[in-house]
């Protein structure tokens, strides 16, 4: 197993993801908790020692299955990370009671790392009025008390919700878990992210890193050109060497869903094998064709804002637009545009076309919008 130094400890750099846990009869509430027992322990005889959950995981019971398997081992021979569910809004006021509620489902009286759960545009707000929902004070409390040995963030909100959240909370957070892959690197300015947790020198955790499953396999063509460049190597094995090869990473989750996923990320994580400048332009190139297909060439430039009677961020739907069409519908856009006031949703477009006159990559944009709107329903 790599391992990679965080302060004062030791971590994994192949963290236990505990989302996508086996279940029973396709049934996401129900673990198959046996399996899941078994998986754990394989982890920690391999030398996994980093194991993250959260409060809505496997219809809130991931938590409790955990527990249970942790509890087998003695304390210090694994490090534990949960996270405050503020992705819901009915839990912004229930810091305390949802906190207590986890150490007892974990049976622990400490965790060694907890996040502040995906910072995004709809909940940013939220969690730095502090003055209200007490979000930040109450965590910090339970650091200096000794129940938060390592307090850090999750993000799946654009660079701007990013930078508010560091400029807010940046000093006192200890960790960023970011979706990160090859894809992502570009996609959802995942370079930019890390560029600037560097600045801020706050390790980098990934989550995602084979977006769901997408990276686990690619088209032939895909297959052929980079068993070309190494034959013994698996393909999911790609989009981990890929991420051990990015500065300021220091643990890459993965949520495994039986042994055999489990063992082949194993034997992947046995050893560093960082990608050459050959290799590494040779993924993002195909990266990048993946990327151009049902999405739109947007580059960003803004001549479309001035130029739209109703004031839209069209640079920023159009990218949404892209996520929402790639990824086949999930929550990323629909999250971000939650946080937009109606008049400034792809549905308040008029199509009057004024964006497209002066759209140097001649998008059709008032039919992308139009389709946008459609696929949102």
């Amino acid at each position: 197993m790599i391992y990679r130094d965080f302060q004062d400890i030791r971590l994994s750099a192949l963290g236990f993801g505990a989302m996508r846990l086996p279940v029973i009869d396709g049934d996401d509430s129900r673990i198959d908790e046996a399996a899941a027992l078994r998986m754990v322990d394989t982890a920690m005889e391999k030398g996994i020692n980093y194991y993250d959950t959260a409060w809505g995981y496997h219809g809130e019971n991931s938590e409790l299955v955990m527990g249970k398997a942790q509890a087998r081992y003695p304390r210090d021979s694994f490090y534990l990370a949960t996270k405050f569910p503020g992705y819901d809004a009915s839990n912004w006021g229930k810091v305390e009671e949802i906190f207590e509620a986890q150490l007892k489902k974990l049976n622990v009286e400490y965790f060694d790392f907890y996040l502040f759960h995906n910072v995004c545009e709809m909940n940013v707000d939220a969690y730095l009025d502090d003055e209200k929902y007490h979000i930040y004070s109450y965590l910090m409390a339970q650091k200096r008390n000794g129940r938060i040995r390592h307090l850090g963030f999750s993000c799946h909100g654009d660079l701007p919700v990013l930078k508010r959240f560091l400029d807010a909370y940046g000093k006192d957070m200890e960790f960023c878990q970011l979706q990160l892959n090859y894809l992502d690197w570009t996609f959802q300015h995942g370079k930019e992210k890390v560029a600037l947790l560097n600045e801020w020198q706050i390790p980098v955790w990934v989550m995602e890193p084979l977006r769901g499953g997408k990276l686990a396999s690619l088209s032939p063509e895909y297959e052929k050109e980079l068993k070309a460049l190494r034959p013994d190597e698996e393909i999911p094995a790609w989009a981990f060497r890929f991420l051990q090869s990015i500065p300021g990473i220091t643990v890459i989750l993965s949520g495994m869903s039986d042994q055999e996923q489990l063992e082949k990320n194993l034997a992947t994580f046995a050893e560093d094998k960082k990608l050459t400048d050959t290799e590494m332009n040779a993924l993002m190139d195909i990266a990048k064709k993946m990327l151009s297909v049902g999405t739109v060439p947007c580059t960003a430039c803004h001549y479309c804002v001035s130029h739209c009677p109703m004031g839209l961020d069209i640079p920023h739907l159009l990218s949404l637009y892209n996520e929402h069409a790639y990824t086949g519908g999930g929550f990323i856009a629909p999250m971000a545009l939650s946080a937009l006031p109606a008049d400034k949703l792809p549905s308040a477009c008029l199509q009057c076309r004024s964006c497209e006159q002066v759209c140097p990559q001649q998008i059709r944009i008032s039919e992308v919008l139009a389709d946008f709107s459609r696929k949102l329903g």
